[in-house]
């Protein structure tokens, strides 16, 4: 019996360990990947940043022209106006009383009109027969042209009146977005001046007014030149910079004709004009242009995500070097165009740099590469949840 117990006690240890042997070695894990982006020479716009303040197309100060009460509003504080909308009423009744009494001076004039012209014919025909004097001809004479006269006084009054009716109806003088009014049913306005009304401001486009030294003046407009076909100059394109950090959409002109250069502190008023379709852009807001300041054709630049620091807060960027293991990369920058960096040293073309998954690699490590894809700039705009941009999921997984 004691044999048979070491003999079943023998057996399992000696399967045991022919099964350990069996096992085969566990495979090692695969390279991390990461998305690699190979560094190329391109064109590249290098432009300066500087701040500037929205001003409106247009702007114009609706104002009663003649005196009364004001009756009625007839638009909406806030909203878009056409030229010619009519705006407020002022109380009309006297200036059509105006147009009447005007009417009537005129009808009057003309009855005057007729009488003196019979009088100066009979007197024309007297004289010739000698059956009046000369004196009294040339007062029939007189008394015609004076009536000619008043008649056109009274035309002239009566077009005076019909004018002080159409103002009492104020119109907008151009087409934009309306402030609030500025006076309410039943003010008294425009008795001893013009009474301000409200304000109109056209915003579908916009200026942007720009601060910069006189000195740079030239060489922004040699930078026009250089952007322009055939040395010709032209509109060179500004980009605009929202408080957000955001760039505009639309691309905007820079306007080099309205100019001036303060005496006091010697710097010239640019001014861009930006189309603003949405009504994005208000009147006194403070925003930041982007404006050429030359064009590199053989830049090289990597995405801002790229870039790291490393302790002594030196940019730095993970290159794949030929033999599929990465190396950390000392690089210099020169500016920024747009979401990338404009590199000046430390890269040249044809490097692979890791744009998207160097933090889970480190130095020397061997990785496995995949072409990087940029994000739209619209899709770029709306963020994504940490996780899921991080951490792909399986099809399979989220089948389940």
């Amino acid at each position: 019996m004691t044999d048979r117990c070491k003999l079943g006690g023998i057996l399992p240890a000696a399967l045991l360990l022919g099964a350990c042997r069996a096992a085969p070695d566990a495979p090692p894990p695969p390279p991390p990947e990461v998305s690699v982006l190979e560094v190329k020479m391109e064109p590249v716009t290098l432009r300066d940043e500087l701040p500037g303040r929205v001003a409106p197309l247009r702007l114009a100060q609706v104002r009663a022209r003649v005196g009364g009460i004001v009756l009625k509003r007839s638009f909406t504080e806030g909203s878009e106006v056409k030229e010619g909308q009519a705006l407020f009423v002022i109380d009309p009744a006297p200036f059509k009383a105006a147009v009447d009494s005007a009417l009537a001076n005129l009808a009057k004039g003309q009855a005057n009109l007729g009488q003196a012209e019979a009088r100066a014919k009979r007197a024309s025909a007297l004289l010739r027969e000698g059956l009046v004097s000369r004196e009294a001809y040339d007062d029939a004479m007189t008394a015609q042209a004076m009536a000619h006269a008043e008649i056109a006084q009274a035309r002239s009054a009566l077009a005076l009146a019909r004018l002080n009716l159409g103002y009492a109806t104020v119109t907008a003088p151009i087409s934009g977005r309306i402030g609030g009014a500025l006076v309410t049913e039943g003010a008294l306005v425009g008795q001893a001046e013009a009474t301000p009304l409200a304000v109109i401001q056209q915003i579908d486009t916009v200026y942007v007014d720009i601060k910069q030294p006189a000195s740079e003046l030239t060489r922004l407009r040699r930078a026009a030149l250089d952007g322009a076909p055939s040395g010709e100059a032209s509109e060179h394109p500004a980009v605009l910079v929202l408080d957000d950090g955001v760039e505009y959409p639309e691309k905007g002109e820079l306007l080099f004709s309205d100019i001036s250069v303060d005496p006091g502190t010697g710097e010239v008023t640019l001014r861009a004009r930006f189309p603003n379709p949405s009504r994005l852009l208000l009147p006194g807001m403070f925003v930041r242009v982007k404006l050429a300041k030359r064009v590199d054709q053989a830049a090289l630049t990597v995405p801002q995500q790229a870039v790291g620091r490393d302790g002594g807060g030196n940019a730095t960027v993970l290159v794949v070097q030929p033999d599929g293991k990465t190396a950390v990369r000392q690089i210099q920058t020169g500016g920024v165009d747009r979401d990338r960096y404009i590199v000046t040293s430390g890269l040249n073309a044809g490097d692979k740099v890791v744009a998207e998954g160097h933090q889970k690699v480190a130095p020397g490590a061997e990785v496995r590469v995949v072409p990087f894809t940029p994000v739209p700039a619209a899709s770029a705009a709306t963020p994504v949840p940490a996780a899921s941009a991080a951490t792909p999921v399986p099809a399979a997984s989220s089948a389940r």
